[in-house]
């Protein structure tokens, strides 16, 4: 793929999330979607906003989480996991999430590392930054810091991460090794990533992919599952797993995907 089609590619994926940040600020759910969806979701849903489609969104998450945050954040879930549920935080940890969308992973983060954790939020599109700010003010957040950037280019110091996660964002990337390459950077020496994503079965070819869903859907950037394990033990990371969790496409799954940064070289 060229520069130029990255580019391009790139500013396809902003202008798609942009739109979503915008209707949900605006209410205007008829034009709103979740990550891996094709059309535009009814209205009506059971949060008054959007609705998601199985597999993705708000759905995946606990209703005792959903009801901590607000609704804005809710609506804004186009992930297709939970990254709470493997990333396992603890108190007093730093924790990033790469493409934080509306904030919801950073503010549930927010709440289990405390008061003397810190979570940060990545993301590139201003309007989605601009509804995740509203969000940490509602949310009454004060160890919550949303970053604008590219997740191939970290805007953070080296080793000042514990955990990353991210949720259904790593498929989007045009250059997924610097994306792991910049995740081993910023984490600490034992750091863990556990992050939910899109993988493929190892039979499927790029173009099969492509034939399965397009790539600002989430499908047609996804890396295969010996892909994903391969890229992550080239950035240099350890204990790798990839664990399929629900099919989201033909041989296309929504995974956990779980590593570990050495301790030393």
């Amino acid at each position: 793929m060229s520069d130029d089609d990255q580019l391009a590619l790139r500013e396809h994926v902003r202008q798609r999330y942009a739109a979503s940040a915008l209707a949900v600020t605006n209410k205007t759910s008829t034009t709103t979607t979740s990550c891996c969806g094709s059309e535009p979701p009814a209205i009506n849903s059971c949060c008054g906003g959007v609705e998601i489609e199985e597999g993705f969104g708000a759905t995946l998450y606990d209703d005792e989480d959903r009801e901590q945050l607000p609704t804005e954040a809710v609506l804004a879930s186009l992930g297709c996991g939970n990254p709470l549920a493997v990333a396992d935080l603890g108190e007093g940890e730093t924790v990033l999430d790469l493409g934080s969308g509306g904030g919801i992973d950073v503010l549930l983060s927010a709440r289990r590392v405390g008061p003397t954790g810190k979570a940060y939020g990545l993301d590139m599109t201003d309007e989605m930054l601009a509804l995740a700010e509203s969000n940490k003010a509602k949310a009454g957040a004060t160890n919550v810091e949303f970053l604008k950037g590219n997740i191939e280019q970290i805007p953070l110091p080296a080793a000042g991460v514990d955990v990353i996660i991210s949720n259904c964002v790593i498929n989007l990337s045009t250059d997924k090794p610097a994306v792991f390459a910049e995740a081993n950077r910023v984490l600490k020496p034992g750091g863990r990533i556990g992050v939910t994503d899109v993988v493929a079965d190892n039979h499927l070819t790029p173009a099969d992919r492509a034939e399965r869903g397009a790539y600002v859907g989430c499908i047609a950037g996804a890396l295969s599952i010996s892909e994903y394990t391969d890229g992550l033990r080239n950035a240099g990371f350890i204990d790798v797993t990839v664990e399929p969790t629900h099919q989201v496409a033909d041989g296309m799954h929504s995974a956990i995907i779980r590593a570990t940064k050495p301790t030393s070289d």
